[in-house]
C-alpha cells in the first residue's frame, strides 16, 4: 500500500544537505527535487547543494565525492527515476545503484537517502513524483533531516 506523505515538524537548522538528481526522466525527478528543496528550506537547512547527473547510474560516484569531502554533508539525498522496459537493464541499474549507495553510507557514516525509484510504468511515476500526496522528494528530505539528527547525536 502506498503511504501518504505527512507533514512533520523536523528542524534542520545548521544542516548541510546535498541533493543529487538525475536528468533522465527529468519531468519526474524535477518534481521530486522541487519537493525536497521546499521541505529542506521549510525545515531551516543552512545549505542545500544540488548536483545534476546524466542518469541514475552516475549518482553513486557523486555521492561518494560529497560524502568524502572535507566538509561532509549532514545527509545526501539521491533522486532518480528508472522505468522498466522490455529488458532487464532497468533492474541491473537499480540493483547497482542500491548496492553502491548502501556501501557508501556504511563506509562513510554519512546518511545517504535512496530515492532512486525503479518503477513499472509512468503511472507509478506520476503518483510518486508529481503529486503532493505521495511525493517521494518530500519524504526523502524528511528522512534526511531525521537521519542527520540521529547521526549527529551518535557522534
Amino acid at each position: 500500500m502506498l503511504k501518504k506523505v505527512t507533514s512533520k515538524s523536523f528542524k534542520a537548522v545548521g544542516g548541510r544537505f546535498a541533493i543529487i538528481a538525475s536528468n533522465y526522466n527529468q519531468r519526474y525527478v524535477d518534481a521530486m527535487l522541487r519537493a525536497a528543496k521546499t521541505e529542506l528550506r521549510r525545515a531551516g537547512a543552512a545549505k542545500v547543494q544540488v548536483v545534476r547527473v546524466p542518469g541514475a547510474f552516475e549518482i553513486p560516484v557523486v555521492a561518494g565525492l560529497l560524502a568524502r569531502s572535507p566538509l561532509p554533508c549532514s545527509a545526501i539525498i539521491c533522486l532518480g527515476v528508472i522505468l522498466r522496459g522490455k529488458t532487464t537493464h532497468a533492474q541491473h541499474i537499480g540493483e547497482a545503484v542500491t548496492q553502491a549507495l548502501v556501501q557508501l553510507q556504511i563506509t562513510t557514516g554519512v546518511p545517504v537517502i535512496h530515492e532512486v525509484l525503479l518503477l513499472e510504468n509512468e503511472e507509478q511515476a506520476r503518483v510518486r513524483c508529481l503529486g503532493k500526496e505521495h511525493n517521494r522528494g518530500t519524504e526523502a528530505a524528511q528522512t534526511a533531516i531525521e537521519m542527520a539528527r540521529v547521526v549527529a547525536k551518535l557522534k
